[in-house]
């Protein structure tokens, strides 16, 4: 028998997607998280109409400067795609589980793709502040779940291949066309809202960490939970912790990401309007 609290979570989704097809229509193949850096992309936008999380059931409120906390649905060159402008983070109340709602929603909306954006440190010196980084895998450093207490044996989701490969391919060829350095690395996932030591972050290094940040992982073992395909890509904003002289400020990280966050956006804007369904559908 379900707890009363996942009842009313499921019906929360139930509500929320019968929502968004109410207002939006037929779900587009695409959905984007934006993390800090990216939210440019928002201006590629035509046709875009905003809907603020207060306004869906299953969406918790984000609390972080630079996340708006909005649905905002668009165009971008006739490709049609769902930007989330922020999202809620574990350090801001210790549960993992703040994008369920979220993300299970626009799985019963119809939506395909969950594309993962944020902001990073770099512990590689060939990826300096201003970067881009695809997300090849992922290291669980808290080795928190967003499954605990699901029930039944979907919750041992397979996470050998968490970052479609397809999509991958995709997302290399598309930056090399563009010209677009884009390395691809392992992204870390460090609890926050601290950041972390150097002797962290020489620990992470020797675990064969790229980048590390406070969001991303938990959201990309729900939508693999949901059956979303996921693309992540990082901003790098800033060297790692003893990786250089600059000290690490949340505010320093917000400029570093608005300086490159045009460069995020374009490439970005590039990717989502190339990903339309068809697309999709010959990819393995």
């Amino acid at each position: 028998m379900q707890s009363p609290t996942a009842i009313a979570a499921i019906a929360a989704t139930t509500e929320t997607a019968q929502r968004l097809q109410a207002l939006f229509g037929a779900a587009p193949a695409v959905a984007v998280i934006l993390g800090s850096g990216w939210g440019g992309v928002v201006d590629h936008l035509q046709d875009a109409q905003q809907l603020p999380y207060a306004d869906l059931p299953a969406f918790e409120p984000t609390g972080v400067e630079g996340h708006r906390g909005a649905l905002v649905v668009g165009h971008i060159s006739g490709q049609r795609v769902a930007l989330l402008a922020g999202r809620r983070h574990t350090y801001e109340n210790n549960d993992c589980t703040g994008m369920a709602g979220a993300i299970r929603s626009l799985k019963a909306w119809g939506v395909q793709v969950l594309v993962q954006t944020n902001a990073a440190g770099s512990l590689r010196t060939h990826m300096p502040p201003g970067s881009l980084m695809l997300i090849a895998d992922h290291i669980n450093a808290p080795q928190c779940s967003p499954l605990v207490g699901e029930p039944g044996n979907a919750r041992f989701v397979d996470m050998s291949a968490a970052y479609d490969p397809a999509l991958r391919a995709y997302a290399r060829t598309l930056a090399q066309t563009r010209g677009t350095p884009l390395p691809e690395g392992t992204y870390l996932w460090a609890l926050g809202p601290q950041f972390e030591t150097p002797a962290e972050i020489r620990m992470f290094a020797a675990w064969g960490a790229d980048a590390v940040g406070m969001s991303t992982v938990p959201e990309t073992i729900l939508a693999r939970h949901a059956g979303l395909r996921v693309l992540g890509l990082s901003l790098i904003t800033n060297m790692a912790a003893g990786l250089s002289h600059e000290p690490l400020t949340h505010a320093a990280t917000l400029a570093q990401a608005q300086a490159a966050g045009d460069t995020a956006a374009g490439f970005l804007a590039a990717l989502l309007q190339s990903l339309d369904e068809g697309t999709l559908a010959s990819m393995p």
